[in-house]
């Protein structure tokens, strides 16, 4: 019984270290070519931020997208400031649990960045990129739910 709370204790603390990994970009051509580089692989790219109430509601659909397609890598790019990694985005990161891998994106040169993601994006979020074998597919929306989500993804990767 002592080794079982032993293990669930060394579980919850992993846990939280990994929520706590989150890369800091300050241009989006970088994070681009670090982080969503590999032409073999799928990606679900969500743009949120802490502060932004419907990003935060959708969130839970990409976790659940995340660890119920292993054929697809989500990848969720915080928007949020800088100033604010530590006091705001890391805490809450850590706090929601979130297993998907977590960048921040600092760039605020958006009129060079925004087009490169899509050239109709007006900038606001939550938006959803997908990328699929060097093709971008792109929505400014909110997802209501999981159901939702997993269908517009299924339909554009199969």
């Amino acid at each position: 019984m002592k080794y079982l709370f032993y293990i669930l204790f060394l579980l919850s603390f992993s846990n939280a270290i990994v929520a706590q990994k989150v890369a800091v970009f300050d241009n989006y051509a970088t994070l681009e070519k670090t982080v969503l580089g590999d032409e073999k692989t799928i990606y679900v790219v969500n743009f949120w931020a802490t502060w932004c109430a419907p990003c935060v509601k959708e969130l839970p659909h990409f976790e659940q997208l995340n660890s119920e397609n292993k054929d697809i890598k989500v990848v969720l790019v915080s928007l949020d400031f800088k100033n604010q990694f530590e006091s705001k985005l890391l805490p809450f990161v850590k706090k929601k649990l979130i297993k998907s891998e977590v960048v921040l994106l600092t760039d605020k040169d958006y009129n060079t960045w925004l087009p490169i993601v899509d050239k109709d994006w007006s900038g606001s979020i939550p938006a959803t990129l997908i990328i699929k074998n060097g093709k971008k597919f792109f929505v400014e929306k909110i997802f209501s739910d999981y159901k939702e989500l997993n269908d517009y993804v299924n339909k554009i990767i199969n």
